[in-house]
């Protein structure tokens, strides 16, 4: 790590206060993320049982039971530890993919490398490793990134993108400049395949394009309507001008049906994770039919992975009994069914 990096120990304290603002206060992007807009068919002759109906899908080459990420949330403090393990353990008893937060500070600091280490209670959980792809001009190695993964034994690499967040936070990192082919030469060096992530303000279909031209396996279009970082960020200045400020920014970024749609239509083939905003099993069946091939959840499941493993798994279980049910009743039986489970205008 270069010495440009922050103390371990502000690293920490930032992302033990992002858990706090997000738990406890309103952090919600102004912006709509569009679900309540997509309207799925209601099929009153399925012709199946709704045992028939089967979620399951193949992401990146590992069988999960249902198209479901838990997205990027935390790590990096002590408490995130044990916050971390109820999603793994949630996880893989449910047999659906998880992606840590940043493991920037693990970078900084081994000792914090335990709180993202989740294969001793989640050894089969599909498991993603996560680094902020603007590091990679603050002293941040394709070794380190190896490392990143390596070291938790991920099955692949989350690199999100956080320009917004990094301009409103004090002494942000905000130096974007030609990333592009780090990202390239990342991608063809680590092994694994790399996911791209917005934080909160989505991915337009250009800059997905160029991702995925650069090596990217995957886009998290990660969109607005779900937390707002820009609030999050302005509630953690303490100071009055600058959460006024953040406050301006509470509706930016690309709604997440707005963005899935426009990559999608961009990119035919590339796998598509639709996140921002995702708050049941409706959302997730709506995300596939408008084109992804995976929806991503996070918010939901802070505050029950707070408490416990069975909380989580609880709240998991119902996200997934919603997600086979509107199946069941838009007469889909595979989740690629849902692409043409999309009524537009009048009943057909």
């Amino acid at each position: 790590m270069s010495e440009q990096a922050p103390a371990s120990g502000a690293t920490e304290a930032r992302k033990s206060r992002h858990l706090d603002i997000c738990l406890e206060d309103d952090v919600a992007s102004n912006l709509d993320a569009g679900f309540s807009s997509i309207r799925l068919r209601h099929e009153a002759l399925p012709e199946c049982a709704l045992e028939d109906v089967d979620s399951a899908v193949t992401f990146l080459g590992h069988k999960l039971a249902a198209p479901l990420v838990i997205s990027s949330m935390t790590g990096g403090t002590k408490r995130a530890g044990a916050i971390n393990f109820n999603l793994a353990i949630a996880a893989e008893r449910a047999g659906v993919a998880l992606a840590l937060g940043s493991q920037r500070a693990a970078l900084e600091n081994q000792e914090l490398l335990a709180t993202y280490r989740v294969r001793e209670v989640a050894p089969n959980v599909v498991l993603f490793a996560n680094l902020g792809a603007v590091q990679l001009n603050y002293g941040v190695t394709i070794a380190d990134a190896q490392r990143a993964v390596e070291g938790i034994g991920a099955n692949g690499l989350y690199l999100h993108f956080n320009p917004l967040q990094e301009a409103l936070q004090p002494n942000g990192d905000t130096n974007f400049r030609d990333l592009l082919p780090k990202i390239a030469a990342l991608c063809r060096a680590i092994g694994v395949p790399v996911i791209a992530k917005s934080v909160g303000s989505g991915i337009s279909a250009r800059t997905a394009q160029r991702l995925i031209g650069a090596g990217v396996s995957a886009i998290d279009v990660a969109g607005a309507g779900g937390t707002s970082w820009a609030r999050v960020e302005g509630k953690r200045a303490g100071d009055a001008r600058r959460e006024a400020l953040a406050e301006t920014f509470a509706g930016w970024g690309y709604p997440t049906v707005a963005a899935t749609i426009a990559v999608r239509a961009a990119l035919p083939e590339a796998t598509l994770v639709a996140s921002g905003g995702v708050r049941s099993g409706i959302d997730v069946a709506k995300a596939l039919a408008i084109g992804a091939d995976f929806a991503g959840i996070a918010l939901p499941l802070l505050e029950p992975a707070t408490r416990s493993a069975d909380a989580v798994s609880e709240a998991l279980a119902s996200i997934l009994d919603g997600l086979r049910i509107a199946m069941f009743a838009s007469g889909c039986r595979r989740p690629r069914d849902l692409r043409e489970a999309v009524y537009a205008r009048g009943v057909e």
